[in-house]
């Protein structure tokens, strides 16, 4: 039974949360967002060439840094949004959309300035969206106990992602030397290989024709198949993966976390620390002013955003070579059908991009992308495909 509803600005907080992503193709779940609520998009230009020039960590860095500054700009308040691996999408009340546009437009200053690569931003209200015979519905998929994402629905973002690369509704950069707060923002793991040898970046959208009924059966049939993968296509395993030091990230870590008027040297050096730190840490398994090792693991794995539904299916799976065939197989067939969309991009490791605003929290999200390409590039895919 849906309840009576809630404030504007209290959306997201009584939308229904479930578990089983299985689910996420249930009418049911979705509520659809306030009429005055905002949209705001990113987009890193050139990305498949950044991609191909080995820079795909800085991509996923770009594409987080977005939701990490929103977030530390309205007190870390739940929000709804999704992570596309060179992107995000987001959505506000009305009440934060001008401190989010600060931040959207810092952020786009940060990564031009800090990172070399330029990102797209637009912000556009809702009011645009069903003009134009759209909409956008919301739910919240439970990872763990500890951490929800939001999934969306309707057809809205898929077209205001299009208006965004068409240059509509832009937000241009602040001015140069303009930083967000990027708190939390890290990429410390080394890339995560694929037990099943495959590890699989794959997204599924629906042509304008589709009869939604046989579209849902295609995304159950995909999801179905998924349980077949090592741990149910789980790309980061229960064990934890060997670790380095420095770890490559470390020179990303520190441009999101320097204050301008300090020297950058400063503080790659405290990063530095911090990171031998936390490797000894790991390394030991030793517990430290009650930080459990062995439970932040757990948990990272739990909270983990491997699967996403955003007007498309988004997941990073664990596969064996003949279980990606399959997957691949019945999406062929679903596109000659004119029933879907797809593009698929196998790698052999996963890349984990984190915001952490505390350790000692249970609360903390890592992103889950392909670690040679993965979401960017099987976008690629999908408009060689006719998107």
């Amino acid at each position: 039974m849906i309840s009576a509803r809630p404030a504007a600005d209290d959306f997201y907080a009584h939308v229904p949360v479930f578990d089983g992503f299985d689910r996420i193709m249930e009418p049911a779940l979705y509520r659809p967002l306030p009429d005055d609520w905002v949209l705001a998009l990113t987009d890193v230009v050139g990305s498949t060439k950044a991609i191909a020039a080995g820079r795909y960590k800085a991509v996923n860095m770009a594409g987080a840094a977005v939701i990490a500054a929103v977030q530390n700009a309205l007190g870390r308040r739940e929000l709804p949004f999704v992570f596309g691996g060179d992107g995000a999408s987001l959505a506000v009340p009305p009440a934060d959309a001008a401190a989010t546009r600060a931040a959207l437009a810092a952020t786009a200053t940060w990564v031009a300035e800090e990172i070399g690569l330029g990102l797209r931003v637009a912000m556009l209200p809702m009011a645009a969206v069903r003009a134009a015979g759209r909409d956008v519905r919301v739910a919240r998929f439970a990872v763990s106990p500890f951490a929800s994402y939001a999934m969306f629905s309707g057809g809205g973002l898929a077209w205001a992602e299009r208006q965004l690369k068409a240059g509509a509704f832009a937000v241009p950069p602040a001015p140069p030397g303009t930083r967000p707060d990027l708190t939390g923002l890290s990429c410390r793991w080394e890339q995560v290989p694929a037990e099943g040898g495959v590890l699989l970046s794959l997204l599924v959208a629906p042509t304008e024709a589709a009869d939604p009924a046989v579209y849902r059966a295609l995304i159950e049939d995909v999801l179905a198949l998924a349980p077949g993968a090592p741990e149910a296509g789980r790309p980061l395993p229960t064990a934890r993966p060997a670790q380095r030091w420095p770890p490559r990230g470390l020179e990303l870590e520190a441009r999101a976390s320097h204050r301008p008027g300090t020297p950058l040297w400063r503080r790659r050096l405290a990063l530095a620390m911090e990171t031998l730190l936390a490797w000894v840490v790991f390394k030991t398994g030793a517990k430290v002013g009650g930080f459990d090792p062995a439970l932040y693991w757990h948990d990272l794995v739990e909270n983990a955003d491997f699967r996403k539904y955003d007007d498309a299916l988004r997941m990073t799976l664990d596969c064996t070579p003949e279980l990606a065939e399959r997957i691949e197989a019945r999406l062929r067939r679903a596109q000659a059908e004119g029933v879907a969309r797809y593009g698929v991009h196998r790698q052999r490791a996963a890349l984990i991009t984190c915001i952490v605003p505390s350790f000692m929290d249970r609360d903390h999200i890592h992103f889950v992308d392909g670690a040679s390409g993965g979401y960017a590039a099987a976008a690629a895919g999908l408009k060689d495909a006719g998107g």
